[in-house]
């Protein structure tokens, strides 16, 4: 796994039979994004979501 610090990624199964998994990001405890699309794996969604992490950590799409 790769050093994500100050992030966490959180990877959330299906809540019912046949959904999709989420991932959600924090730093220091508090959400910072959510995924927004369907994710038919963990896998996938904890890819997703690692993308997204370094997306944050090398600034792209900071405002």
């Amino acid at each position: 796994m790769p050093n994500t610090h100050p992030y966490t990624l959180e990877v959330l199964p299906p809540k019912a039979e046949g959904a999709s998994y989420q991932w959600a990001i924090r730093r220091s405890g508090k959400l910072v994004q959510r995924s927004d699309r369907t994710l038919t794996s963990e896998a996938k969604a904890r890819e997703s979501g690692l993308a997204q992490i370094e997306k944050q950590l090398s600034g792209v799409g900071e405002r």
